[in-house]
């Protein structure tokens, strides 16, 4: 808390300032001011007035100012007592000793320097104070808190109250040689028992943070420049998606189905530790196409020494890369990942590597290694208007281990995002996107049908009320988003307001 007290009493200590050298002489707080607003070099004393060619101070001035070197030009005109004092200031202020004439100068603009140099040292004292609060002068603190208010309506659920919940991060950004960074990610959220809480039902969403309200690391990792246009990471807690030369998808989605430009497949993620390099192709026009690789390794399993766990295993574990082409306004691009999920005691299945939305009749089981398959590609026109930007993706996902009869073998999905920018009002943003989540779409021996639906869309608008305020209304739906309910009927309809604060 002491940055923040230092921030309040600051400005109060400089306004205590201001009438305490009042007292001292007639204050012209205009010219003050309008001295200190200056950003342009002074080039001649003829640019002052007040203070004029026949007073001795003027002269007396004029000689301090060519013995010194402080102003440039030959005297001509007339100039403030402010401004007068002011120079006095500037050319006397590196001279240890003085001559007579200038002790003169001083004890007749005595009333005008004090105010001067009280001002000065009061902004001094505050900077000082400010940097003496600072808990680092290499790291910078970046904030972000959301409330969300609504519910949702789901087919054979009694959970369809409407709740008010939040999220809370802290980005913490420390850099040591100016071209490196240490990223910390701090999080908390009560979002547990919402609504919002399964990522089964197809209401999970991007601002869903479940610590119970508990403030925990949420991500950390370092990155720095590892040669000629190589960027590096490496991290104890890091997702795949974030050891990327650029980001897949512009989409800023509500749904978290949604936010990785696709039905997630090759991006699907979990928190581990990971390493990874990125490779982009130098041009001359930072607007231009450029090639740029991608290849990184995290395990969900790495910080764990047990149960055949840990670093570099095929348990609980994914190997992405991703090539893209474009520029800053469009990009395609295809991501592979290799899902290494092998069951630790023959019987369990890998945490999330190999989730699904199954058949009509329910879910089967799914186990075994994988490779999965994410083609992207963006559009942003130059100029905002009527013309939005569009995103679209596609995924498959195919799992080596067949398994028994009835199990899925493939999984697909894909999704179309729409965004307008200054959407009716400057600042504001319209969006919409409609697709299918990843869902059952071949089944070994094919006793059972492929589930064929899964489909998601929503409606948001994000209004802009400050740089730091925006309130988004959003709405959004589903057919058969879970297909774990006997008669393959969970359509959901949902509906949020949520507020962001950003500081």
């Amino acid at each position: 808390m002491k940055l923040f007290q230092q921030l309040l009493v600051a400005p109060a200590a400089l306004g205590l300032l201001a009438p305490m050298a009042a007292n001292a002489a007639e204050l012209n707080i205009n010219g003050v001011s309008n001295y200190s607003a200056s950003s342009e070099e002074v080039k001649s004393i003829s640019q002052f007035s007040d203070v004029y060619p026949t007073d001795w101070a003027y002269q007396a001035l004029t000689n301090l100012a060519e013995r010194h070197g402080c102003v440039a030009g030959s005297p001509n005109g007339s100039m403030t007592r402010y401004e007068a004092a002011a120079l006095l200031n500037s050319c006397l202020g590196n001279v240890a000793q003085v001559n007579e004439e200038e002790r003169r100068l001083i004890n007749e603009f005595g009333p005008e320097l004090a105010v001067i140099k009280g001002r000065i040292d009061g902004i001094e004292a505050g900077a000082g104070a400010f940097e003496a609060g600072m808990f680092s002068t290499t790291t910078k603190l970046n904030g972000k808190t959301e409330f969300v208010m609504g519910g949702v309506d789901r087919d054979n659920a009694t959970d369809t109250a409407t709740t008010l919940n939040y999220s809370t991060r802290f980005d913490l950004k420390t850099s040591f040689t100016g071209k490196d960074l240490l990223y910390t990610r701090i999080k908390a959220g009560n979002f547990d028992n919402s609504s919002f809480a399964s990522k089964n039902y197809g209401a999970y969403l991007g601002a869903t943070h479940k610590s119970a309200d508990a403030l925990e690391v949420d991500k950390i990792w370092y990155t720095f420049p590892a040669g000629d246009n190589i960027t590096a990471w490496v991290g104890p807690a890091i997702e795949s998606d974030h050891m990327l030369a650029s980001k897949p998808s512009i989409y800023k989605s509500i749904l978290k189905d949604f936010g990785k430009g696709g039905a997630a497949g090759a991006y699907g993620v979990s928190t581990g530790g990971g390493f990874g390099v990125a490779w982009t192709q130098s041009v001359d026009d930072s607007s231009a196409p450029r090639f740029a690789i991608s290849s990184n390794y995290v395990s969900s399993g790495a910080s764990s020494a047990s149960d055949g766990k840990g670093m570099l295993t095929d348990n609980q574990s994914k190997w992405l890369n991703k090539i893209e082409y474009g520029s800053k306004r469009w990009q395609v691009s295809l991501g592979i990942a290799r899902d290494m999920c092998d069951s630790v005691d023959g019987t369990e299945s890998c945490k999330g590597w190999t989730s699904y939305y199954g058949t009509e009749k329910g879910k089967a089981a799914g186990t075994g290694n994988a490779t999965s398959y994410s083609a992207r590609a963006y559009w942003k026109p130059e100029d905002a208007g009527a013309v939005p930007s569009v995103q679209i993706g596609y995924d498959i996902r195919q799992i080596d281990d067949d398994g028994a009869s009835g199990s899925v073998e493939e999984q697909t999905g894909w999704m179309v995002g729409l965004t307008w920018k200054d959407a009716f009002i400057d600042g504001n943003k319209l969006g919409m996107a409609y697709g299918q989540r990843m869902h059952a779409s071949e089944i070994v021996g094919g006793t059972t049908d492929p589930a064929e639906d899964n489909y998601l869309w929503e409606v948001y608008y994000s209004h802009k009320i400050s740089d730091s305020v925006s309130v988004t209304p959003a709405i959004f739906g589903g057919e058969d988003t879970y297909n774990g309910a006997s008669d393959g009927s969970d359509d959901i309809l949902g509906a949020i307001v949520k507020t962001t604060f950003k500081f």
